[in-house]
């Protein structure tokens, strides 16, 4: 896996308008693993894809009515399968973190990378999954000098009371074992 302009060659590109400039003279040093399904629980397709680029039908599902008017992204999802996307250049601010605070700094979109998972919190992610995602970090924490495993962690932990994910059933310990150093497991 290679980073060339902040965006990961060889994997689809998908340019979400749901982002910005990051504020001057602040370092991309966080990564917060989310996930997400649309509809709740169903995995495949393009919904997750339209919900980042302003596009969903609200009249294709009923749950689509409640979000439609949302203004969401993240750098990265990574399907069930193992497939990436990517909707935002990592030095732009994705819109994935909402009201949060990590070890004192408040505003997480503005120093992270936000990476969907496709999921939901009741249930175990896959072993594609967790490859590529161990592999990306990597290539994260190799081109971004202020990243490090530390400081790796989950929406719930940014945003506790109002987030839950990537939920339970995230295997922390795992991750760990690919990337091959130490991460604060909660």
């Amino acid at each position: 896996m290679e980073i060339i302009g902040h965006w990961v060659t060889g994997i689809p590109r998908l340019k979400s308008p749901n982002c910005d400039e990051r504020p001057e003279k602040i370092d991309i040093s966080l990564v917060v693993i989310h996930c997400i399904s649309l509809p709740p629980g169903q995995f495949g397709g393009t919904f997750v894809n339209h919900l980042f680029s302003n596009v969903l039908n609200p009249e294709a599902h009923p749950y689509f009515r409640e979000i439609v008017e949302l203004k969401v992204s993240a750098h990265i999802f990574i399907r069930r399968n193992g497939g990436i996307i990517q909707f935002v250049p990592f030095n732009k601010r994705a819109w994935h973190a909402g009201l949060s605070q990590y070890r004192g700094k408040v505003r997480c979109n503005d120093f992270s990378i936000g990476i969907e998972l496709e999921g939901t919190e009741q249930m175990a992610y896959t072993n594609d999954q967790y490859t590529k995602l161990g592999e990306l970090i990597k290539t994260l924490i190799e081109n971004y000098p202020n990243l490090s495993v530390e400081n790796i962690c989950g929406h719930s932990h940014i945003a506790p009371g109002r987030k839950s994910d990537p939920g339970v059933f995230f295997d922390w310990r795992r991750l760990k074992g690919i990337i091959g150093s130490c991460i604060k497991i909660d």
